[in-house]
């Protein structure tokens, strides 16, 4: 009869697990922030920002984690992507203040030529020429913040519903607290995000209530029906997962150690 892994492998296979899913969670939300709302795309009926197609991978993961290594790391995860958050908001924040080179530098793609005035996010006007990292940061910057508000709010509801969801089922119906929590985050999210991003537009009357409650409905519908679809992957993952990381039914992957402490907070 052959011998399962050693302590080491199974250490190790929980903390690849784990750095795999945090991966894909960062990247999902690094991604909303980079391409942001530089593209509205239409899929079907749905008029939705191109940075929002990745992040529902962001509550996936979240949900394994929760499931898999418990509220603690899952808490941890959404304050790192926090400080992402922070530090891209920086990065674009530096980027505007520092002074450009001569204009006559520039290579010619760095500079665009606008026919006609345009109307920035942040309500600055432009006309003539514009250089295109000023483009960017008008765009972006705005979504970043309204990003990071409506991530701490989601995430961290996310992350809440679900355990409260597993303690009021004792463990039970995984699909329940994962469509219960995300769903309710997403809503939280997809409504934070657009009345945050673009609220001052609409003070200034330069977009109508319905084009923002299209925004909210689309992001927020894109969320829901990405949620609902993700419930037979959430179960097979963890399925797989628990036996790969040699975890038994409700047992954490965290070392020994904090298993002793998470058993009698369970408890």
């Amino acid at each position: 009869m052959s011998e399962g892994p050693s302590t080491a492998i199974i250490f190790e296979r929980r903390e690849r697990v784990f750095l795999v899913l945090a991966g894909v969670f960062l990247s999902a939300m690094t991604l909303l922030n980079v391409i942001g709302i530089t593209r509205f795309v239409q899929l079907g009926p749905l008029a939705l920002a191109v940075g929002v197609l990745p992040y529902p991978l962001t509550f996936l993961c979240t949900d394994l984690i929760c499931e898999l290594y418990g509220r603690s790391r899952a808490n941890f995860l959404v304050s790192v992507g926090l400080g992402i958050n922070i530090l891209i908001l920086l990065v674009l924040t530096l980027g505007n203040i520092v002074p450009s080179v001569p204009a006559d530098t520039l290579p010619p793609w760095q500079v665009l030529q606008l026919s006609e005035p345009v109307a920035l996010p942040n309500g600055q006007i432009v006309s003539g020429s514009i250089e295109l990292y000023s483009l960017i940061y008008a765009t972006t910057s705005g979504a970043v913040f309204a990003s990071m508000l409506a991530y701490i709010a989601a995430q961290y509801c996310d992350v809440q519903l679900f355990h409260f969801w597993k303690r009021l089922t004792k463990g039970r119906h995984l699909w329940l607290r994962n469509n219960l929590s995300t769903l309710v985050s997403q809503w939280v999210d997809a409504t934070m995000v657009v009345t945050v991003t673009f609220g001052a537009a609409f003070l200034r009357d330069e977009l109508a209530f319905q084009t923002m409650l299209i925004l909210i409905v689309s992001n927020y519908a894109f969320k829901a029906v990405v949620a609902l679809l993700d419930t037979a992957p959430l179960y097979l993952l963890v399925h797989y997962l628990r036996r790969y990381l040699h975890l038994a039914p409700l047992e954490l992957a965290i070392p020994l150690g904090q298993e002793i402490e998470a058993s009698r907070t369970r408890n």
